[in-house]
């Protein structure tokens, strides 16, 4: 998780250039006296500021807790196939790269800065969460917290903590019935470098969302609006389309979307066909940054309740926001 070896080689460099800083005073050319102390206590400052900023990252990133619930998941079938529908529409766009719940995918390389590596985790039980408890994988879930206590950033930045209790039981259960894949993810799986913990300790990363300890329900399933705000609630859109879903804009951390009021001039079957195919009415790929795959595998139902929600919404805000695609 964090970077001890970049740290150290940075206060040795700090303490490198206060001693050049200090050793340019013994050189008699008046020029390379003072332009040498004046050199050497500038990148000397930037050091030292760098440091203190990466320090207080450092400190950042193990301030998030919360406590393990009391969870016992049942299992029923009932629940694992509604798990395996939330996973293959959600979770499944990071964690499945090379094979079903194997994770591998480095989701810091599609971060819009090079803040660190996070490996999506493998969850099928070759992975670490076969010697988690339910409600360990439960805070993992809600909170973005590992059974060690610690923190697993992109978790807590994604909205995978808006599934209501009874969503977030049915993945633990669907996690717990499928077989053994692929090969254990290192442990822990995030790992902000030095100019990550910087901008942490700067205040220019979140700390991820708030730890919520409290119980979480969804509206009857259905193709409602009210159901769709539901879905989008927990589905990451708004990370890449903006708090408003009316376009990203610069200086988030996730690549930066469209304004989602396209949709208001489509149908269902348009809207349902892009979901399923990538290509928008028009004939125009959507990004491959967009998990479009992994959200087409929700059912009819989810997705017409998607798309009543997108056209019940009011896009007003985007032109007094400023926030244009």
């Amino acid at each position: 998780m964090q970077d001890l070896v970049g740290l150290l080689l940075l206060i040795t460099a700090a303490i490198a250039l206060v001693w050049l800083g200090i050793r340019a005073r013994r050189l008699r050319n008046r020029v390379l006296k003072w332009g040498g102390i004046f050199t050497a206590a500038a990148l000397a400052a930037v050091a030292w500021a760098f440091l203190v900023l990466a320090s207080a990252g450092n400190i950042k990133q193990h301030g998030r807790s919360a406590p393990i619930p009391e969870v016992q998941i049942a299992g029923t079938p009932d629940q694992i196939l509604r798990g395996q529908a939330i996973v293959d529409s959600f979770c499944a766009a990071c964690h499945s790269k090379y094979g079903p719940l194997t994770g591998g995918m480095d989701i810091g390389k599609d971060l819009t800065a090079p803040v660190g590596s996070f490996i999506a985790s493998n969850l099928t039980p070759a992975g670490a969460l076969s010697d988690w408890s339910d409600g360990e994988i439960f805070r993992a879930i809600r909170n973005g917290i590992d059974a060690k206590g610690n923190w697993l950033t992109i978790m807590s930045y994604t909205n995978a903590g808006k599934l209501s209790d009874a969503d977030t039981h049915a993945v633990i259960a669907y996690i717990r019935s499928r077989p053994p894949a692929g090969s254990m993810t290192a442990q822990p799986p995030d790992h902000l470098n030095l100019l990550g913990l910087a901008m942490l300790g700067a205040g220019l990363l979140p700390a991820g969302n708030p730890v919520f300890t409290g119980h979480l329900s969804a509206p009857p399933k259905g193709p409602t609006a009210s159901y769709g705000e539901y879905i989008l609630s927990y589905q990451d859109c708004r990370a890449c389309h903006g708090a408003n879903l009316a376009g990203g804009v610069p200086g988030q951390i996730a690549p930066i979307g469209p304004n989602l009021q396209v949709v208001r001039d489509w149908n269902k079957d348009d809207f349902i066909h892009t979901m399923r195919t990538g290509l928008d009415p028009t004939g125009r790929p959507l990004s491959e940054l967009m998990p479009w795959r992994a959200l087409g595998t929700m059912d009819d139902e989810e997705l017409i309740a998607v798309f009543e929600y997108l056209q019940a919404r009011n896009f007003a805000v985007t032109a007094e926001l400023g926030h244009r695609p």
